[in-house]
């Protein structure tokens, strides 16, 4: 039975891989830091399962910013492969937090490489990174070989992921992928995430609970795609003969807007009776349209997004409005 070790299991994209793993046959483990420890909402349903928890799908304790307790994680486990899901991922939250960002973004990926150096260099390691990185950008699609060009904390911490698991693949010929992930969304997103703020505000005002819904740039045009099926391409990625970078992204953009009124649509519900403009709420920088060209991916594993534009705000909408009549 292969081992996999998941850093940050309880997120977004962290929980969907602990499904995927464990609905392939692995023994998964997953580590929490500690102030995650009370937010495992999406992994309460393998917490809750017998057969599985504790059985083929454990937790651990530790945290990015540790280094001893990611010896310790990686040592006693001794996974086939390491997915790190865990890193401060708000582009937001990184204007305010630059060192931490910094470190738990960029710098700790050196740690856990090092690590794994040290301990058995045959682990293979995934490395997601982001479209952010290609900030302002002379290309209408991006590809691997795009240059980068970040415009916040976090897309230059992310870069510097992405360049330091190079590194170690290249200098030690370790098994160490990245894949600059689009944005990539679901019901398991937090509230301060975009797309989520708008689904759980539709919802809640379909359920009149709220009464409106404050953004800030409705202009912005973002390749959207389906955090799961990102996934299962995470571990696509590892089962490749050999290591490599990918671009994984639905290579079609959408505005905010498109999705606040798709969103709306979904409720029977005219946003321009709901939705306030902050202009506070502006980035003191901003991206290019940023649209991935994912061909890469398609040609060497069959990626391929299924679940659209659409039928993804649709089924944010009513996750949240199946949430929202739950806890009345």
């Amino acid at each position: 039975m292969k081992k996999a070790l998941i850093l940050g299991v309880s997120g977004q994209d962290g929980s969907y891989l602990a499904e995927i793993l464990l609905e392939k046959g692995y023994e998964v483990h997953g580590m929490l830091r500690r102030s995650a420890t009370g937010n495992t909402r999406n992994i309460e349903h393998l917490i809750q399962n017998p057969e599985i928890f504790n059985s083929r799908f454990f937790l651990c304790r530790g945290d990015l910013s540790d280094p001893t307790s990611l010896y310790r994680i990686i040592n006693s486990i001794k996974p086939h492969e390491i997915y790190n899901e865990a890193d401060q991922d708000h582009v937001g939250w990184s204007y305010d937090m630059v060192g931490f960002s910094a470190d738990i973004t960029g710098a700790a990926v050196g740690r856990i490489l090092e690590i794994i150096r040290q301990i058995d260099p045959s682990i293979r390691y995934f490395q997601p990174c982001t479209s952010n990185m290609f900030g302002k950008s002379d290309c209408i699609k991006q590809t691997e070989t795009t240059p980068f060009n970040p415009q916040s904390p976090y897309a230059c911490a992310k870069t510097m992921a992405y360049y330091i698991t190079r590194y170690y693949r290249n200098a030690f010929g370790m098994f160490a992928s990245n894949a600059i992930l689009y944005n990539h969304e679901s019901p398991r997103r937090m509230p301060e995430y975009l797309t989520r703020k708008v689904t759980q505000a539709v919802a809640r005002i379909a359920c009149r609970k709220q009464d409106k819904l404050v953004l800030g740039d409705l202009s912005a045009c973002i390749d959207w795609g389906y955090a799961r099926e990102y996934m299962e391409s995470a571990w696509q990625i590892l089962q490749l003969d050999q290591p490599d970078d990918f671009v994984i992204a639905t290579g079609e953009a959408h505005s905010v807007n498109e999705w606040v009124e798709k969103a709306f649509a979904t409720v029977n519900l005219k946003p321009s009776n709901y939705v306030v403009s902050d202009p506070s709420l502006m980035r003191p920088t901003n991206t290019s349209t940023l649209i991935g060209n994912a061909t890469k991916a398609k040609m060497t594993f069959g990626f391929a997004p299924k679940v659209r534009f659409e039928e993804l705000v649709k089924f944010m909408v009513e996750a949240d409005i199946e949430r929202e009549a739950s806890i009345g």
